[in-house]
């Protein structure tokens, strides 16, 4: 049914991998699937916390990058919650993705951490437009590995 309902949407991408920062790890853990509501991923350790920056979204457009200025880097080192096989970062503020039964409105870009810098120092600078975007959830629902991304 899910296939009936998008046919008039635009897919421009998929999930590649889904990750949350749980409470007491100092790595995000990836998950298969991850269910979001108005305060953002259920079970992060951010939830609840500020829904315009509930969830980031990074393209593996930036690991591409750095890897090519030989930086190499795990997925999960930007921060993201969903890695997306489709470069988001220059849909304007209020843009509707539609992903699994979910659907999140891109609030603002990522700015950058000074996090980034301890993964090599040239990172800040090279990913200061490309790092990602947060998204926050305007209908709650499920969101799961290699699901299809549709611009509403």
């Amino acid at each position: 049914m899910r296939k009936k309902e998008n046919n008039h949407l635009k897919k421009v991408g998929q999930i590649i991998q889904l990750f949350i920062s749980e409470e007491g790890q100092k790595q995000r853990q990836e998950k298969e699937s991850i269910t979001v509501d108005s305060r953002g991923i259920q079970n992060d350790k951010y939830y609840n916390k500020n829904s315009e920056r509930s969830i980031l979204i990074t393209s593996l457009k930036s690991y591409n990058l750095a890897q090519e200025h030989h930086i190499d880097m795990p997925h999960a080192s930007l921060g993201e919650n969903l890695l997306i096989d489709y470069n988001p970062y220059s849909l304007p503020s209020g843009t509707i993705l539609q992903i699994g039964s979910a659907q999140l409105k891109i609030s603002q870009n990522c700015t950058l951490c000074d996090h980034l810098s301890s993964i090599d120092e040239k990172l800040p600078v090279l990913l200061k437009h490309d790092r990602g975007i947060f998204a926050k959830v305007i209908k709650e629902g499920e969101m799961k590995k290699e699901d299809a991304i549709y611009l509403l």
